[in-house]
């Protein structure tokens, strides 16, 4: 994103994160910043590298 709010990601952390809807995996999309359940319809947003996993703060898909 170019507003600041994401830095870089540390896609080991996709390893041991779920979502916590699903408990299904995530997938990473760097361009959006964000992590993805496609299983949850959802992508949660990573701010300052932190990945923000509530589903209160995630983006509807």
């Amino acid at each position: 994103m170019s507003d600041g709010t994401t830095e870089i990601f540390d896609t080991g952390l996709l390893d041991i994160l779920v979502c916590p809807v699903t408990r299904g995996p995530l997938e990473y999309d760097a361009e959006a910043g964000e992590l993805v359940s496609k299983a949850a319809g959802v992508a949660y947003p990573v701010k300052q590298g932190v990945p923000v996993m509530l589903i209160e703060e995630a983006r509807k898909l």
